[in-house]
């Protein structure tokens, strides 16, 4: 196993060897300092724009105490599904800011589980914003990247996308 703060010798162009020190990537645990974000924009917010399948989502974060509400309501109000209601915290809980900032919503478009996955990513990006810190962990935990499926179209002479009709041979 090798030491990370151990420099390495890595070949050079000329023939000779050069120290090459390898960092460790950030985690929640090494972040010691308490959270303060830099410079927010109108109104003390950092902002995010999240999209998923049709849905949009506009996200504010703030410091705070952890509330979390969607298109003026409570997240438990809105989302009645459990598992959008775990998926829409993953970033916060990743970075550890869950009860650290307070979280406003607009979203609007498509279904619940695509509002979800906007918020997802709404969320992540004004965290980044926020604290580049958390760029790393949101990255590698894929918070950052958007979710690009969408629904396939219907095909002509198809029931859908795929389906075709049943066949008879005679």
């Amino acid at each position: 196993m090798v030491d990370s703060q151990t420099p390495h010798k890595a070949p050079a162009s000329s023939g000779e060897s050069v120290a090459v020190a390898v960092t460790e990537k950030p985690t929640v645990a090494s972040l010691t300092h308490e959270w303060t974000a830099p410079k927010p924009k109108a109104g003390g917010y950092h902002w995010g724009t999240g999209r998923r399948k049709s849905s949009i989502a506009r996200v504010r974060i703030k410091q705070g105490t952890g509330k979390f509400v969607v298109n003026g309501r409570e997240v438990n109000e809105y989302f009645r599904l459990e598992r959008d209601r775990h998926t829409i915290v993953a970033p916060l809980d990743a970075t550890d800011t869950r009860k650290r900032v307070d979280v406003f919503v607009n979203t609007s478009g498509g279904g619940t589980t695509g509002q979800a996955g906007a918020i997802v990513l709404g969320i992540a990006r004004a965290l980044k914003e926020a604290s580049s810190e958390y760029g790393a962990i949101l990255r590698d935990a894929k918070y950052l990247t958007r979710d690009g499926r969408r629904v396939e179209r219907k095909k002509y002479g198809r029931r859908g996308a795929r389906r075709s009709f049943q066949f008879s041979k005679r």
